[in-house]
């Protein structure tokens, strides 16, 4: 069967397509923006259903429409996801595909929040188009890299005591990552699904304060929530932004949501594929050990933010070498260059930088007090960096460890764009800044921390040969 992914570079479409692959499917990746993390065996397809209508092949079976912007902005959101399902339509319609599978929320409240009730209208639009639609409706899902395991799991982790809003007593419905992932590829081309929506969930009927103590039971950590009924919802959602690795627009959408109680209404899914689902607790021992084992898939994070890239799939490869300001720290050695290139690729996260760790953290401090990421992201993996990966402030672009080249793009707020390049040749390793700035203001920023990056850079380019 021929089957096109949306937004095959997300968290849920980076662990379906492999899946789609092992059963024999031929896959159509359809992406926005550049990506080295997409399977080779599959075909790509770079698009933008929100600056209009897509040109897709005219021989696919089914779709998957895992497209959202939620991530991207608090304010209108709506609005273009909206515009995103009208065009997907649009264009789906002109090819032979007979089915569009769509992953929804949990929308049995009467009163939903502004992201459960956008959900709800782009699940109207698609069922307007004819071709069939069938949605598949999920609460939490419960993963390695999925936003709900990282937010739930930094609040226990970071706070012995939780200052909790109401919304700790609002009941939800968890459900495994694997579980999803099984059904999408369950209803795919079954005909009894077609036209219908089904609630998805575990037999786990928990409330988030339940969530919260349940983890920190399985990680053998003692916590204590008291519950307040005066935090209001931009209060929570910087609470989640400080504490947690979300962006305040996801953080503030997410609070509003938690008003609603995310529990399956119906169940008739398990009587058309009957199978025993992860519990919340089996659900979170998977995902803790996938991270131990380094085998975290894909995570909530690798969505690119194209409006920061500014540049095409060949630049993106490469530091900009016109219109920008460079400079190099350089330190050789004797060791073997795999060591140095090992420490290298561990860096940041929990490693932190080798040198000054508290600047980075000061400095990423500063960028979340500017609504920037800050250092919160830490790595999706502890030992392996991808293409497309966060780091802390960064996003990995080249990571080629054979060749000991990793380049790196801030994702700061800053006057500009900012590039960070590893290189490690023979007995040398060489530490490369570039910085493309946007303005005087730009200008003014790279010579008044010129200083202080010689300083760091060299002495950070030394640790790391110390540290290796």
């Amino acid at each position: 069967m021929n089957v096109l992914v949306t937004g095959a570079n997300g968290y849920i479409g980076s662990r379906l397509i492999p899946t789609l692959l092992n059963k024999g499917h031929r896959v159509y990746a359809f992406v926005r923006s550049f990506s080295q993390r997409i399977d080779p065996r599959v075909t790509v397809i770079k698009g933008d259903f929100s600056k209009g209508q897509v040109e897709l092949p005219d021989d696919i079976d089914t779709a998957y429409f895992l497209v959202h912007s939620m991530n991207q902005s608090s304010k209108g959101f709506d609005e273009k996801d909206r515009q995103i399902a009208k065009n997907f339509v649009v264009s789906i319609e002109k090819t032979s595909c007979k089915q569009v599978i769509y992953l929804s929320g949990l929308v049995n409240d009467r009163c939903l929040s502004k992201h459960l009730s956008s959900r709800l209208e782009v699940e109207n639009i698609l069922a307007k188009s004819k071709v069939q639609l069938t949605t598949l409706r999920a609460g939490i899902v419960i993963g390695a890299g999925s936003a709900s395991f990282e937010i739930i799991r930094d609040l226990v982790e970071k706070l012995p005591i939780m200052i909790a809003p109401k919304w700790v007593k609002s009941r939800c419905q968890p459900i495994a990552i694997t579980d999803v992932i099984a059904y999408l590829v369950d209803v795919l081309g079954h005909s009894s699904c077609y036209g219908k929506h089904f609630d998805i969930g575990s037999d786990d009927v928990l409330t988030y304060k339940e969530m919260l103590l349940k983890l920190a039971k399985l990680r053998g950590l003692k916590r204590y929530i008291i519950e307040v009924p005066v935090l209001s919802p931009k209060l929570s959602s910087y609470w989640l932004y400080f504490i947690t690795g979300v962006s305040f627009s996801l953080a503030s959408s997410l609070v509003e949501s938690l008003k609603n109680d995310a529990v399956c209404k119906e169940e008739s899914i398990r009587k058309i594929f009957p199978k025993k689902l992860l519990s919340y607790e089996e659900a979170l021992e998977r995902a803790f050990q996938k991270v131990e084992q380094n085998e975290v898939i894909s995570s909530w994070k690798d969505a690119w933010k194209e409006a920061r890239l500014n540049c095409n799939d060949q630049t993106v490869l490469e530091a900009p070498s016109t219109g920008s300001f460079k400079m190099k720290a350089q330190h050789t050695f004797k060791k073997d260059p795999k060591k140095i290139i090992r420490s290298v690729f561990n860096i940041g996260g929990k490693t932190g930088w080798y040198y000054m760790n508290w600047v980075w953290d000061l400095r990423g401090f500063i960028d979340t007090l500017l609504g920037g990421v800050g250092t919160r992201r830490g790595r999706v993996a502890r030992k392996d960096l991808k293409p497309g990966d966060p780091l802390d402030f960064w996003r990995v672009i080249v990571a080629d460890e054979k060749n000991g080249r990793l380049l790196l793009l801030s994702e700061m707020k800053l006057p500009g764009e900012a590039w960070l390049e590893f290189s490690v040749k023979e007995n040398n390793l060489t530490l490369e800044a570039t910085f493309r700035p946007r303005g005087l203001l730009g200008r003014l920023y790279w010579y008044l921390l010129y200083p202080v990056h010689v300083l760091l850079f060299n002495k950070m380019a030394k640790a790391i040969v110390n540290f290796s």
